[in-house]
């Protein structure tokens, strides 16, 4: 029998390929219905193990062909430095892979940045790394899906951005000029943004606590804060920082900025009128002299 599978090694390897793909694509599919009707996310689990048949593969091949593997390696021993260099790119994305499996900077569902890319991690392997695509501005997915090859995780920061993909601390800035004082009427913005976090106020001061805890150090929220600075050409910036659910950063901020421009707008027409109201009283009073 040993002497039948030595002979026939090439069919015996495919079939081993062939029977282990097929098994670990019917556990694969199982896991993913079990998982849909459970409604959890066990792309982690898929993901984890489909690296591990594929390792499990490529160890007992190995063992396998490993009498011809050495006499291959005998054979190009003069020629070793010469592959080492053109397999580079492959020997550090084996290292990247061997790195992020090691040290667990992210996992499966995560949010990272690696270099300028921004996305969540849909799968690893020891070649590459998938991640979709998300626009740090708006929070949402591009529909784009990148594959960044492992060796980049060793030449980047790596940056873990998960829990941005359920709470943010999101900032922006409204720039006006400075014909209105606002903060005339910066308690009313203050009492909007209270009222617009209201609903996720008591979740937001709990996740609030997690993160600080998880991360110990002190970051900005749940209470929504508002600065009034001035920039370089002479205009007035009103700063919004608010710790709101991912989802709905940008509604909240068009709503306080809606708030902002009505406020300005009104305040100005008030001093518009002012203006003209004291104009016609210097009018009037030449007029009777």
């Amino acid at each position: 029998m040993l002497e039948l599978v030595a002979q026939y090694k090439l069919l015996v390897s495919i079939f081993i390929i062939v029977v282990t793909m097929s098994v670990k694509y019917l556990i694969v599919s199982l896991i993913k219905k079990r998982a849909k009707k459970k409604g959890k996310d066990k792309r982690y689990l898929v993901n984890s193990f489909k690296n591990l048949i594929n390792f499990l593969i490529i160890i007992v091949l190995l063992n396998f062909w490993a009498a011809e593997l050495q006499k291959f390696a005998f054979s190009i021993a003069a020629f070793i430095v010469a592959i080492v260099l053109a397999t580079r790119e492959f020997i550090q994305c084996l290292i990247g892979f061997i790195y992020i499996a090691s040290t667990r900077p992210f996992r499966v569902g995560d949010w990272v940045q690696i270099g300028n890319q921004c996305g969540e991690v849909s799968a690893t392997d020891w070649a590459k790394m998938t991640i979709l695509e998300v626009d740090i501005e708006s929070y949402s997915f591009t529909g784009k899906t990148v594959f960044l090859p492992n060796s980049q995780l060793i030449n980047n920061p790596i940056k873990n951005l998960n829990f941005l993909k359920r709470y943010v601390s999101h900032h922006f800035v409204i720039t006006r000029d400075m014909s209105v004082n606002p903060f005339i009427f910066i308690d009313v913005l203050k009492e909007r943004a209270v009222e617009y976090c209201q609903h996720f106020h008591d979740v937001a001061i709990r996740y609030n606590q997690i993160i600080e805890k998880r991360l110990e150090v002190r970051i900005t929220g749940p209470e929504t804060t508002i600065h009034i600075s001035t920039s370089n050409l002479g205009d007035t910036n009103t700063e919004f920082t608010i710790f709101c659910p991912t989802e709905q950063a940008l509604e909240i901020e068009q709503k306080l900025t809606a708030d902002f421009m009505r406020l300005w707008f009104a305040e100005k027409d008030k001093q518009q009128i002012a203006e003209n109201e004291k104009q016609q009283k210097v009018e009037n009073t030449k007029l009777l002299e």
